[in-house]
């Protein structure tokens, strides 16, 4: 079968934004930190809009309960690598796709080995409190870099409670809170203000955790059509961002 061309398979993205939006894309350097409920769909987001470098960063394997949510997440593909089953999918949709994938996990201690001084655009979508805290204080203290975080989206149902806000205003987020709270406590900030990508709505949780633990178990309540908003909203920033700064 003949790979259809790139002037193909982003036309629809060129009607809408011009042709001179495929080299800024393909301009952008773009590394997305975890690939679950949230980041899995944005990063499906970014490649078929026209993102042609990409680099995703996810250390955890694909498992059963990973199904009812995250893009990759199928009964064939339980205990690959997330990043691995992802990256498939991803060239499969741009064969021209520069894509790095890093099975390794960002800390305070690791932050150095991500050299996001060499990215444009970074993306959160971490569910451990304390490496996303890492990542925000790492990605925000970065010149240059523009930053978007993901919220928690447990525990959530109404997709019309879904919202964005900078990190300092958002309100009715546990994480959020708890993040805060942590920066707080250990008498650190963000460099600089971050839009993040959140709801207010919270659930009775059935499990047993919460969203502000350090290390969380994945067995907090999610739904797809919650998280794929979530990811899709934090790819909606980064093309928005693309799309107006033109020189």
């Amino acid at each position: 079968m003949e790979i259809p061309s790139p002037a193909d398979r982003f036309s629809r993205t060129t009607r809408l934004l011009g042709d001179d939006i495929l080299p800024r894309f393909s301009a952008a350097k773009v590394i997305l930190f975890g690939v679950g409920g949230v980041g899995s769909w944005c990063a499906e987001a970014l490649v078929r809009t026209g993102i042609s470098h990409l680099t995703i960063v996810d250390f955890d394997r694909v498992s059963a309960s990973n199904i009812n949510r995250q893009l990759m997440a199928t009964c064939s593909t339980v205990g690959e690598m997330k990043v691995d089953v992802l990256a498939r999918r991803l060239l499969d949709i741009n064969p021209d796709l520069d894509l790095t994938v890093i099975s390794q996990p960002f800390t305070a201690d690791t932050a150095a080995d991500f050299h996001l001084e060499s990215y444009t655009h970074c993306i959160d979508a971490i569910d451990s409190l304390a490496h996303k805290a890492a990542l925000i204080l790492e990605a925000t203290s970065t010149k240059g870099l523009k930053f978007y975080s993901s919220m928690g989206a447990a525990l959530k149902l109404d997709p019309t409670r879904i919202s964005v806000a900078e990190f300092w205003n958002v309100r009715g987020c546990p994480l959020a809170r708890a993040l805060r709270q942590r920066f707080k406590r250990l008498s650190v900030r963000p460099a600089r203000k971050f839009k993040c990508v959140y709801s207010d709505e919270l659930l009775p949780n059935l499990g047993s955790t919460d969203e502000t633990c350090d290390y969380k178990a994945a067995i907090n309540g999610s739904l797809a059509h919650i998280t794929a908003i979530f990811g899709m909203t934090l790819a909606g920033l980064l093309i928005t961002d693309l799309s107006k700064n033109r020189s």
